[in-house]
């Protein structure tokens, strides 16, 4: 029986994941399942990188999943994301495929090894404002008076992780149930790519010029003309907040090259930091560098 079912392509934005997941996909004969957080909106295209051209590969095109499912103007919550996963997974395996999994997305890439069915529970505005006020510290030692379950998904580091995990032990000890284990069908190989930071800086530059040239700014305003707004666009984040605020002239588009720019540095950073944290947490990452060959190693292990 193979020790792997299905491949995980991670690494920081603008370092070629989707390419590479595809390249495998085309030799292994897998199917590719979307782990990026803005991508299962339908119109968000070049800001998100969808790059669907990559998607085929002489002439042959490689089946993808959770990507283009849902309207900008409606919301994906992660615990609808552990449901697709599961969906796409078993309809590739079904077929003999291999699922694999791409994206820079640290809480979807959790969904693998990680039961987030919980995260349906409503948030509690009256438990939550009395908690702000409350020390980090004091609030660690609050979550760890619940039960050792409660504390598995919470990242110790983040106040509001902390409060949201509070909120959700407090819902279970008042209704009296508890979090039943649920067991995950996934077992993955994980590659992922690494980049010298001086090379990931330059990659993310010449994207942002790539995108502004082939119609990010004409894409964020077909988005406001279908309705979707200026506060909506703030929630997507990076390519959709700046272009918003440029917009609506709070910036030059000086500024928001420079200023969205440094956003994107930044996010590549706090992305690398949720890889090293999975590795703490036991994640055997196999790293590569951007366009190493892997297939010669994969081919054994996915015969």
């Amino acid at each position: 029986m193979n020790k792997y079912n299905c491949i995980i392509v991670l690494g920081p934005t603008a370092s070629g994941k989707t390419r590479l997941a595809c390249h495998l996909a085309y030799e292994l004969d897998g199917e590719i399942i979307s782990a990026d957080s803005r991508q299962v909106y339908k119109s968000l295209n070049i800001g998100t990188g969808k790059d669907l051209n990559e998607y085929v590969i002489n002439e042959k095109s490689i089946p993808y999943h959770i990507i283009d499912i849902i309207e900008p103007q409606e919301q994906f919550y992660l615990h609808q994301f552990g449901l697709e996963l599961k969906k796409a997974f078993e309809l590739i395996t079904a077929k003999s495929k291999i699922p694999i999994i791409c994206g820079g997305t640290g809480l979807y890439l959790d969904a693998v090894r990680k039961d987030f069915s919980f995260t349906q529970i409503k948030e509690n505005e009256k438990l939550r404002s009395e908690l702000e006020f409350i020390d980090k510290e004091e609030l660690v030692a609050l979550i760890k008076t619940y039960p050792e379950q409660f504390m598995q998904h919470v990242d110790l580091n983040s106040k509001k992780r902390i409060i949201r995990g509070i909120e959700i032990a407090e819902h279970f000890s008042k209704s009296g149930n508890t979090l039943s284990k649920v067991s995950l069908p996934y077992k993955p190989y994980y590659i992922g790519i690494t980049t010298e930071v001086k090379s990931r800086k330059k990659h993310i530059t010449e994207r942002l010029h790539k995108r502004l040239e082939e119609g990010l700014i004409q894409e964020v305003e077909n988005l406001l003309s279908k309705g979707i707004t200026h506060e909506r666009l703030e929630l997507f984040g990076l390519e959709y907040k700046f272009v918003s605020r440029y917009l609506k002239k709070e910036i030059s588009k000086e500024e928001l090259f420079v200023q969205l720019q440094t956003a994107i540095f930044q996010y590549s950073k706090r992305q690398m930091t949720w890889f090293r944290k999975m590795e703490k947490e036991g994640v055997e990452i196999n790293w590569i560098q951007k366009d190493e060959d892997v297939f010669p190693r994969l081919s054994t292990l996915f015969k």
